[in-house]
């Protein structure tokens, strides 16, 4: 029996499993990620190697001019030394790890979890899932609110493959497509796209594509050539708190 017990383990019947249990699922890029993992020992007894816990999302990525959607690994640490797992034995192992600052926020279909695995070898590794909120910062916050009242409306939010010229740590970035619904801008732009690469809590750098309204022929070629596009490259910190709105409109005016 106990033959036919480790072959079943070895395929994932009976084998070891894993459940992770989040302290708090609302967090805010930077903050810690705690809780505790549980394993539990399946009907033998096994090797756990180590145990992963990773942070992930989705991006849309463009080949043959066909859009897919793919998963993207945004972090992954690793728990443990190698350790043995009795038959029906539980372990928890609590852990604390640092959300990366480049974290998507969950706006739009945009999509946060931490996976955990465990790694046995000769067996198939367990798995759990564990979707998580995450909120922006105050500096986010901020920038997003002036924007709104500047009379733009968040249209829609992608994480979609990054041109290797703007390209970070990640191969993806997160984009808020803004556009003019009231004030000075209606009628003037079509669009607002914002993409932040934060290098702090307190400090950001913002790449703003401003996309002008189409106005007559010319209008319409420049809109076929992409001319009628302006990237613009800013940072803003905490200490531009109390005059962000101003600092963004005037960036926004200089290609309206």
């Amino acid at each position: 029996m106990s033959l036919f017990n480790k072959v079943f383990a070895s395929i994932g019947i009976g084998s070891a499993t894993v459940d992770t249990k989040l302290e708090r699922d609302t967090l805010i890029p930077g903050e810690a990620v705690k809780g505790i993992v549980d394993v539990r020992g399946g009907s033998v007894e096994q090797q756990i190697d180590a145990i992963y816990l990773s942070v992930y999302t989705t991006y849309l990525k463009e080949s043959d001019e066909r859009k897919y959607t793919v998963n993207a690994m945004i972090d992954q640490v690793r728990l443990n030394e190698p350790f043995v797992i009795k038959p029906q034995e539980t372990k928890q192992i609590p852990f604390s790890f640092q959300l990366p600052l480049d974290t998507p926020i969950t706006l739009g279909r945009t999509k946060i979890w931490v996976a955990t695995g465990l790694d046995i070898k000769n067996a198939v590794d367990p798995t759990d899932k564990d979707f998580i909120k995450v909120i922006p910062n105050q500096l986010t916050d901020a920038v997003l609110k002036a924007v709104n009242d500047l009379g733009f409306r968040l249209r829609e939010v992608e994480c979609e493959e990054a041109p290797y010229r703007i390209r970070k740590r990640l191969p993806f970035v997160q984009e808020f497509e803004f556009v003019p619904i009231t004030g000075n801008y209606r009628g003037k732009l079509d669009e607002l796209e914002i993409v932040f690469f934060p290098s702090s809590s307190t400090i950001t750098d913002i790449y703003m594509q401003v996309d002008r309204k189409a106005r007559g022929l010319g209008g319409f070629l420049s809109e076929a050539l992409e001319m009628d596009e302006s990237h613009v490259h800013f940072t803003v910190s905490s200490g531009d708190l109390p005059t962000l709105r101003e600092k963004i409109n005037s960036v926004i005016q200089k290609f309206a």
